[in-house]
């Protein structure tokens, strides 16, 4: 059986002595209450509730099918309604939420760490209360003061729960044309009428009602993403007392049969003529909705960080065990009839390379919450601005670099267990099956690409990334010399500054430039990042004797030696251009051979 334990040595050292969280919470009034030993209490709380209640339950859900649908109505899988209610009971639901509504107000920098543990150990049931706590920050931003009072604080209990209705059958990434209609109503009410599709929560038993956020145009709206409202659709009516009322014309046509991630409904939305409540104003709902994307992206990134996390102590644990051949340099077990396979350098090349992965997205995940947390909690215009600015810079590097390296650990450690890896008893091909879709939703990973490069760096002519780059330079240049991860990661500083001008130039006579090499950049900042990361987690290490702060030093060198080479790859690649990509007709793509 599949096995995890929560990092929580690592998760306090990220906190403690890679950022200062104590200080940095401190100096900021609405967080000020919380100290090291509460984080670490909440940290230690939800490691046994991961570890204990949720990690047996994403093997049975998927053993027995997952979510099932009959007649409109969904079934979760056995075990996730009594799960759930002890989630909400914990307060975890409103962790992040403000106090007003009934929640913690918990800094995203710690609740990453929270979310990590529950998608190691179980990504189809994290995907319920996440998309609540999605649904209910957006209504915070955008919902007027009765709609707040009206849904917030049962969405925080979960009494309710919420959803986000995006996406149609023609319209993915393109919701400038939807075909959701909304009708108004003579008492201020709209008439909701169009399909869905995949719906993540859409329908299910674990609480007794669904608020959706629907995306729908209103019928003069100007065409295009411009002409978008968002509205509140009840599962069922809310009376004026706050009890429930009529069922509304809403429901699920089916669910979706995935590849993994099957203990959650994802569900196409059937809207007859149903009765919703527009949020703000009209033609304002993409900007509502995207108000929570960046937290929603990074969410995703942690999904990947929890998969890599859990398949790597995997791994390290049956690379232990597995005794197979002897080492190269000679009989290291001479009372066993084999040497465990972790003599093999190539077993190790594959078991660091997750750990390396793990610790740096883990860092990273945390820089990103905290640059979230000054967007919400500082005071100074400047601050905010700055924080403002590296947030919309680094969540497309945190939603898909932080899973597109997640896969790579991944599948690296199913491959430690050879044909053991393969099958279901191991836990290592459901893991693989239910990361993948976190390079696909919220944004495929090539559209996240696509927006660094464009909206994030052209479009600004490089100040972002170049005032990252400063940043990264100011903290790695105080650093020993001695440490390899120092000089790695100015000269990977220099790499990407000398690339991103390139692309730019390229951009200015070759507007289909960027598309082609979009992914590669990504990958490039990404690079940058872990190694900024490692420079961090070195600088805070170094100075202790401890085995367990010395073999931080050991992996950043292994990062700066194995890893951060990788984007001189991605470098050549985007200096090649994209000249072949474009050169074939399109009839190639379907001629027969």
């Amino acid at each position: 059986m599949p096995i995890y334990n929560a990092p929580l040595k690592d998760m306090d050292f990220i906190l403690n002595d890679v950022f200062n969280a104590e200080a940095f919470w401190q100096a900021h009034e609405k967080i000020a209450h919380l100290d090291m030993q509460t984080a670490n209490a909440i940290l230690e709380e939800m490691a046994k509730f991961s570890k204990g209640t949720l990690l047996d339950l994403n093997r049975s859900a998927d053993e027995e099918g997952g979510a099932q649908f009959h007649q409109g109505e969904v079934k979760t899988p056995q075990g996730f309604k009594a799960a759930f209610q002890q989630y909400a009971e914990g307060g975890w639901i409103g962790l992040g939420a403000e106090e007003e509504w009934g929640g913690q107000n918990i800094p995203k920098m710690l609740t990453v760490l929270v979310d990590e543990m529950i998608f190691a150990t179980n990504p189809s049931f994290m995907l319920y209360p996440l998309l609540t706590v999605g649904a209910g920050m957006a209504l915070n931003n955008c919902a007027s003061q009765q709609q707040k009072e009206t849904y917030l604080p049962k969405m925080y209990t979960g009494e309710w729960s919420g959803t986000m209705c995006l996406t149609e059958p023609h319209a993915g990434t393109d919701l400038g044309i939807i075909k959701t209609k909304a009708e108004p109503n003579a008492d201020g009410s709209y008439q909701i009428t169009g399909t869905k599709i995949f719906i993540t929560s859409g329908e299910h038993d674990l609480c007794e009602n669904i608020i959706h956020l629907v995306l729908a145009k209103t019928p003069n709206a100007p065409a295009g993403s411009r002409g978008i409202s968002m509205f509140i659709v009840p599962k069922f009516m809310v009376n004026e007392d706050g009890s429930l009322g009529e069922r509304n014309s809403v429901a699920a046509g089916s669910i979706e049969h995935k590849m993994g991630i099957k203990g959650s409904s994802t569900c196409v939305m059937n809207f007859d003529a149903a009765k919703g409540f527009l949020v703000g104003q009209e033609n304002e709902g993409l900007a509502a909705m995207f108000v929570m994307m960046n937290y929603e992206r990074l969410s995703m990134g942690i999904q990947g960080l929890g998969a890599s996390e859990f398949a790597y102590q995997n791994a390290a644990q049956y690379a232990t065990d597995r005794l197979q051949g002897r080492s190269a340099i000679g009989v290291q077990s001479p009372e066993k009839p084999a040497d465990s396979i972790l003599v093999h350098g190539d077993v190790r090349r594959m078991l660091l390379n997750a750990r390396a992965n793990n610790e740096a997205s883990r860092a990273f995940a945390v820089y990103v919450g905290q640059q979230l947390d000054t967007t919400k909690f500082a005071h100074d215009p400047a601050s905010v601005q700055r924080a403002n600015d590296r947030v919309a810079l680094l969540t497309p590097i945190a939603k898909a670099y932080l899973t597109d390296t997640a896969l790579d650990a991944v599948l690296d450690a199913q491959m430690c267990f050879g044909g053991h890896g393969y099958i279901r008893e191991w836990g290592m091909e459901q893991c693989v099956r239910d990361l993948r879709i976190a390079q696909i939703y919220e944004g495929t990973n090539g559209v996240q690409a696509q927006d660094l490069i464009g909206r994030k760096t052209i479009k600004n002519q490089g100040a972002l990334i170049a005032d990252y780059i400063v940043e990264i330079r100011n903290f790695v240049q105080q650093l020993d010399d001695s440490l390899v991860i120092k000089t790695a990661t100015l000269d990977a500083c220099t790499q990407v500054e000398k690339i991103t001008q390139f692309i730019l130039e390229q951009a200015k006579n070759h507007p289909e430039f960027a598309n082609g090499i979009a992914v590669d950049y990504l990958h490039a900042v990404g690079l940058m990042s872990f190694a900024y990361m490692f420079a961090r987690i070195a600088q805070a290490a170094q100075a202790k004797p401890e085995e367990f702060y010395q073999h931080k030093l050991v992996l950043a060198q292994y990062y700066a030696e194995k890893c951060l080479p990788q984007l001189a790859s991605h470098i050549a690649k985007i200096q090649a251009g994209t000249a072949t990509l474009m050169q074939l007709p399109e009839a190639y793509f379907t001629a027969q051979a």
